[in-house]
């Protein structure tokens, strides 16, 4: 028999919890503890890969300033489609509300915080940390963000005097990529525990709730592939039917593994086959690894407002607009670490006061969820380099 993988025992706690929710509902809900445990220790994670990640990411690669006007224009094109993914992501789950019923509810420690998510007003008030130390220890994601973006900065103007610094918070960034995998070994209890507790509490509605997430998900992802990325391609005149030869192997590289690293040596291939010069596509597919996670953002939208349904808790626009604003700004750089999405939704929950039981619960998903995101993704970026291509005016059509 084959090892089973980290991905089939998430599946098989999930499936045990739901029969224990079933079953045993008494004895289902008194493992709340260990579902607790295990995202503590996700929350653990946040600060610091974060830190690392963005420094680094920021100081460390020195690819926008060599690059110049490419590298402009990438970030550029990275926002706008992001954005885009973010906001269609936003209307497709207030329009179907796939976590409506569900309830959600916040632990004791996360009702002792706050009851009401941050106004435009708090937003503003405490993007800006006193204490770095305070934002880290408080789950102030916004903060950390700031202080990383501005620290990075000045690690970059340093240059050479930085180096050691700059080197620790890519040292940072490779431990917690390994904590983080250590971490996720745990999973399969955490998620086997958070979904006894919900099914226990809450009965088959959760069931039903996930079903409609996943479903939404995939229409959103393909509204999102056949608008957005055909109405890019149709503004900069990208042949399709090469394009579409190009970025298939890749693609599928991505949505059947849900690894974006697996797709990267072939997407590499086919768009310089494809006729995109070498030094445009060895700049943009990694930067866009990093900062054009079309599939991810979108996905993140989704989860996070569904959490909110799932919790009872209805957010106003301009809450809805906030979160979407930490999403744009958590979600750089940290494409590289294992269940990516689960972190920065973590983030996200807690910032926003929202039940962290919901990542737990999404983690239960997140593989089905995973190759739809990571597929999209790696389209994403394959795009990405034809369009900065015909940007610098260089003939696709041949």
């Amino acid at each position: 028999m084959k090892r089973i993988s980290l991905t089939g025992w998430i599946f098989i706690g999930m499936a045990t919890g739901i029969a224990l929710g079933l079953i045993a509902p008494g004895f289902a809900r008194n493992l709340a503890p260990v579902s607790n445990i295990f995202l503590r220790l996700i929350k653990s994670i946040i600060a610091p890969l974060l830190f690392g990640t963005l420094v680094y990411g920021i100081a460390g690669t020195g690819n926008i300033r060599a690059m110049g006007r490419i590298g402009l224009k990438a970030l550029v094109y990275f926002e706008i489609v992001t954005t885009a993914a973010l906001f269609l992501g936003l209307g497709a789950v207030n329009l179907v509300r796939p976590g409506a019923g569900m309830k959600l509810e916040r632990t004791a420690s996360e009702s002792a915080v706050t009851t009401q998510p941050p106004t435009f007003g708090h937003f503003l008030e405490h993007v800006f940390p006193t204490s770095v130390f305070d934002a880290m220890a408080r789950g102030e994601v916004l903060q950390l963000v700031v202080f990383a973006i501005l620290f990075g900065a000045a690690c970059a103007a340093l240059g050479a005097k930085a180096k050691p610094v700059v080197d620790f918070a890519e040292s940072l960034a490779e431990v917690m990529f390994k904590y983080t995998g250590y971490v996720m070994w745990l999973a399969p209890a955490g998620v086997c525990a958070a979904m006894a507790v919900t099914v226990g509490s809450k009965g088959l509605d959760v069931l039903f709730g996930l079903g409609k997430l996943i479903l939404t998900m995939y229409a959103t992802q393909a509204i999102f592939v056949v608008l957005v990325l055909g109405a890019v391609m149709a503004i900069t005149r990208v042949p399709v039917g090469r394009f579409y030869r190009a970025a298939r192997e890749p693609f599928l590289i991505a949505f059947s593994t849900a690894s974006s690293e697996a797709a990267l040596p072939r997407a590499l291939e086919n768009m310089e086959r494809f006729g995109v010069p070498k030094h445009i596509v060895s700049f943009v597919i990694p930067t866009g690894y990093s900062f054009n996670l079309d599939g991810s953002t979108l996905y993140l939208s989704l989860a996070s407002v569904f959490v909110a349904q799932a919790a009872g808790i209805e957010l106003t626009l301009g809450q809805q607009l906030l979160m979407m604003l930490t999403l744009m700004l958590t979600s750089k750089g940290v494409a590289g670490v294992p269940r990516a999405a689960l972190v920065i939704l973590a983030g996200t929950l807690a910032t926003f006061q929202l039940p962290i039981e919901g990542a737990a619960v999404l983690l239960g998903i997140d593989a089905v969820m995973d190759m739809a995101r990571t597929s999209v993704n790696v389209l994403g970026n394959c795009l990405a380099t034809a369009v900065i291509a015909r940007w610098e005016r260089v003939p696709l059509e041949s």
